[in-house]
């Protein structure tokens, strides 16, 4: 009796140390979902404050300027991401405010699906494979969680519409330089994010979600070079892409003239540079090229010569926890919008005079003066000048 006794109180002893054993011999190893992590924002827009204009619009910036325009997500974006393997990583970027018309809003849709495969043991040079940003500008691959004013400059932006496109992108930047991108953007000082020092890259040349039209993708280069000297930190680039885009026939007025084929020469060539608000900030780039726009004493489109640019100086200031940065910027445009109805033809003159508060981490107000003087003619709507000045109001999420 007093074996089966001494027997029933080794049992837990024995237990317990087979269980460390296990342990020992087989431990957990990690899965690739248990790599990837979860972040996302949203922005809730008013536009209508001391409007002095209703027909003053901008249809590429934001599709709630103007008459019926009222509170507006502009964007609900939720990403997934995650170095899934020392040599791969994952980008899945979901929105669920996108806005196809001025009268469909809120719309989910891919913004990028794209994977980093890295060909060295510090990922220095990667491929990036799949839908994501075209190195082209630096406000165009800067966030618009980080961007300072609310909407793009004309001039850049309307190289590529939503910023995005298919294609398969080659990028190289040394370890430093890559920590240097990270911490541009974790430490709140306005950066772009990683897009190498080095870039090349191949695409369709229709913009994100849109089939290619022809068997003619686009090509695109961008050197660029972030440099730290004392407590400043500056950064100069040159970008350039070229090819053939085929104008939609869902964007063409009847009436309107084009070539035979819609392929219109589409190329262009960029400057930028940035100094790092520590605590003054400057950021101003301009670009020269060619592409279609629609010509009103033809009536037809043509590719035609465009340029353009924008200037901006911004001061950080920090009082305890809080961030407050006001910031003033000017951009002009003069050139053609391949992606808008019959390549639509601009000249834009516009200042912005703005502040940017953040009481906490995970919220964000900007407050945006708008003095604007835009011109823009289609076929349906020549002649049409507008200009004016409003209230731009927007409150951000970050998670």
């Amino acid at each position: 009796m007093k074996y089966i006794f001494l027997a029933l109180l080794l049992l837990p002893t024995l237990a317990i140390s087979q269980v460390n054993a296990v342990d020992q011999k087989a431990p957990a190893t990690s899965k690739w979902y248990d790599k990837l992590s979860i972040r996302g924002y949203m922005q809730i827009r008013y536009n209508r404050l001391l409007e002095t204009n209703e027909n003053l619009g901008c249809e590429q910036c934001d599709r709630s300027w103007g008459k019926d325009g009222g509170f507006f997500i502009r964007r609900m974006r939720i990403i997934f991401f995650g170095q899934i393997h020392k040599n791969v990583y994952l980008y899945i970027q979901p929105d669920f405010a996108s806005s196809p018309s001025t009268d469909r809003l809120h719309f989910g849709q891919l913004r990028d699906a794209y994977l980093d495969l890295g060909v060295d043991k510090d990922n220095e040079f990667r491929f990036r494979i799949g839908q994501s940003k075209i190195p082209y500008g630096f406000e165009n691959m800067q966030s618009s969680q980080n961007r300072l004013a609310l909407d793009r400059n004309d001039a850049l932006n309307s190289a590529v519409a939503n910023e995005r496109d298919l294609g398969v992108f080659f990028y190289w930047a040394p370890k430093n330089k890559r920590k240097l991108f990270s911490s541009l953007v974790n430490d709140g000082l306005k950066g772009s994010g990683d897009y190498g020092i080095f870039a090349f890259g191949v695409y369709n040349g229709q913009t994100a979600n849109n089939p290619e039209l022809n068997n003619e993708p686009h090509m695109v280069a961008r050197l660029t070079w972030p440099h730290e000297f004392n407590n400043q930190i500056i950064e100069g680039g040159i970008q350039a892409y070229k090819g053939k885009f085929v104008v939609p026939r869902a964007n063409l007025s009847s009436g309107v003239k084009t070539i035979s084929n819609l392929n219109y020469l589409d190329e262009r060539i960029a400057a930028s540079f940035v100094l790092y608000p520590k605590p003054f900030g400057i950021q101003t780039e301009y670009t020269f090229g060619r592409g279609p726009e629609f010509n009103k004493v033809t009536d037809s489109i043509e590719v035609m010569p465009l340029q353009g640019g924008y200037i901006q100086s911004c001061y950080y200031i920090k009082v305890k926890n809080q961030v407050l940065i006001p910031f003033v910027k000017y951009q002009y445009y003069d050139g053609g919008k391949k992606h808008e109805r019959d390549a639509r033809s601009y000249k834009v003159n516009d200042l912005e005079i703005g502040a940017e508060w953040q009481p906490y981490k995970n919220f964000e107000l900007v407050v945006n003066y708008t003095i604007s003087n835009r011109r823009y003619e289609d076929f349906q709507k020549q002649n049409n000048f507008q200009s004016g000045r409003l209230l731009r109001i927007q409150a951000q999420v970050n998670f």
